[in-house]
């Protein structure tokens, strides 16, 4: 989710560059609205690892 974020922000760039600032505004939202879904997301998880006291997964 953190990498969808960071492409509409270098979207947002181009766009904004090339002077399409319309689609430069709406891509620099979408790339808000990730950025607080992941750090929410983040939160919850933190918060749910902190009260059970279990340890995450292992990646394989």
């Amino acid at each position: 989710m953190i990498r969808a974020a960071i492409s509409f922000f270098i979207i947002a760039l181009v766009a904004y560059f090339l002077g399409a600032n319309g689609i430069a505004g709406l891509s620099i939202e979408v790339g808000k609205i990730l950025l607080f879904v992941f750090l929410a997301l983040s939160v919850i998880s933190f918060l749910v690892v902190a009260v059970t006291g279990k340890n995450p997964r292992p990646l394989p």
